[in-house]
């Protein structure tokens, strides 16, 4: 029997393989079926997915997610995206945007900061460069990081609870939000591919991959 979907497991969540010659709607009735056959082998889980074999549209990835959900007890918690060029697009628009803003408001801090510094801003505040294991970055506002975090940020620090931290890579030591501190190991573990934000939920630091460089625009202007 030709297999369309094949499922591969790993620590981190599972990939799917999906046939490219195949019609979409017969992909989503095999998905169904695989899950509703391997229910009890996954049981009741949080994994991220990968999606491989085909392009999909936005649509589409939304409707195997759905589809997975329906017939077990997985809980699809993030697509992880693996289109290089995309992804390249996302962080090249995601710069130039907020090089822009960066501009217009004067709060920019140009270079990387290493262990044991710490740069604190009265208002929002955008680092062009690294913030390094060891350093701190402390602001009233919103913390941007143009390239990779590694080290501790505290965002709203005056107790402002809309504020947001993001990063084009984060894999950070500590993070603070008003005053609510995210749930990490210490140990600096990178947490998602791509441009990720972290935003106070219901009074907990909640950390999520930018899909679209326009979400943070709007919390931002």
């Amino acid at each position: 029997m030709h297999n369309t979907v094949v499922i591969k497991s790993n620590k981190a969540g599972m990939t799917i393989i999906l046939d490219p010659e195949v019609s979409f709607e017969q992909l989503l009735l095999d998905v169904g079926e695989k899950f509703g056959n391997s229910q009890k082998f996954w049981g009741s889980a949080q994994m991220t997915l990968t999606l491989e074999g085909r392009a999909l549209t936005a649509e589409e990835e939304f409707a195997i997610v759905n589809e997975i959900t329906e017939h077990s007890s997985v809980e699809i918690i993030c697509l992880v995206d693996t289109d290089v060029k995309r992804i390249e697009r996302c962080e090249k628009a995601l710069n130039e945007k907020l090089m822009e803003l960066s501009c217009l408001t004067g709060q920019f801090f140009k270079g990387s900061l290493q262990s044991g510094e710490t740069l604190e801003s009265e208002a929002s505040i955008i680092v062009i460069g690294d913030v390094g294991k060891g350093a701190k970055v402390l602001a009233k506002g919103n913390v941007i990081v143009l390239w990779k975090l590694s080290g501790t940020v505290c965002a709203g620090v005056a107790g402002n609870g809309g504020a947001v931290i993001v990063a084009l890579e984060m894999a950070p030591i500590q993070l603070r939000v008003a005053d609510c501190t995210a749930r990490l190991d210490g140990r600096g573990k990178r947490l998602g591919r791509g441009p990720m934000m972290a935003t106070l939920d219901e009074n907990k630091v909640s950390i999520k991959p930018m899909k679209k460089s326009v979400e943070i625009f709007r919390k931002l202007m």
